[in-house]
């Protein structure tokens, strides 16, 4: 493991079900994966479970997240879905649990579900715990609250069209890791002619530009695919070193451009 608590880089696991992300895992384990990266809602726990196990690679080598929706979030019903989470892969303990988005409107105060959280994580059901899609003002927030000083990370969307500059850097001068999805903007990346050029320039794609910036702002990266060559390559991404002109032209990128943005996402502080 690298000097991240959380492997650098992830497998992301969104919208991936049945076979699909089962050959999506084992081809990501084969090539030295080592952090999957799943969650209630998208509905594969127990394919992604499969796969671990048909790897045949130590549990203890291995880092698993997931994720508890919004609506679970009263304590009785946050212990439930990480109970049943765990049932769904077959493992006694996740690496990490988050809470994936904060209660709309504050509908269950922060309190009590960071407090029964942070329980999980005293009875063993999960070895870290963390928080997903938190604004500056939660991320402190929470930080002040009992169990909020065991959170480790905050994932949020970050690419080069979201830089999410603020909150990365408030994360990280508290301390916690930043995580980031959707790195590649799904897809978005690969026709911005700034990326292009970059990517000519190393001879590699504009997918891999992307994540070696990303990942030169010392963030976790976890970028979902399905073909073993792009997922080669997004390992051979955080080997690429960026001139300070060339991040500072990926820098001149950002335009706010948020893709996950539903309608019970908090107040973003950009």
């Amino acid at each position: 493991m690298s000097r991240h608590l959380l492997p650098q880089p992830g497998l992301g696991t969104y919208r991936l079900k049945e076979q699909a992300v089962i050959d999506s895992v084992t081809s990501a384990l084969d090539l030295g994966y080592r952090h999957l990266d799943s969650a209630q809602m998208y509905g594969n726990e127990a394919a992604v479970g499969k796969a671990v196990r048909q790897s045949g690679i130590a549990r203890e080598e291995l880092f698993i997240t997931t994720k508890i929706w919004w609506d679970q979030l009263e304590p009785a019903a946050l212990t439930a879905s990480l109970e049943q989470s765990l049932d769904a892969f077959g493992l006694e303990q996740v690496d990490l649990a988050l809470i994936h988005w904060p209660s709309p409107n504050d509908e269950v105060p922060m309190a009590d579900y960071l407090g029964a959280l942070d329980a999980c994580r005293q009875r063993g059901l999960t070895r870290h715990i963390g928080v997903s899609n938190f604004t500056i003002a939660q991320i402190d927030q929470a930080l002040a609250l009992p169990g909020g000083e065991h959170l480790v990370t905050n994932q949020i969307e970050v690419h080069p069209f979201l830089a999410n500059r603020a909150l990365v850097e408030h994360c990280q001068a508290k301390g916690l890791e930043v995580t980031a999805y959707m790195p590649l903007a799904v897809g978005r990346v690969m026709e911005d002619a700034v990326l292009k050029r970059i990517a000519e320039h190393h001879a590699v794609t504009p997918a891999q530009i992307a994540l070696a910036w990303v990942a030169a702002r010392d963030i976790i990266v976890i970028p979902s695919s399905t073909k073993p060559e792009h997922q080669k390559a997004n390992l051979e991404a955080l080997e690429i070193r960026l001139s300070d002109a060339e991040i500072a032209e990926i820098d001149g990128l950002d335009r706010g451009e948020r893709i996950a943005d539903p309608d019970f996402a908090p107040t973003w502080d950009q």
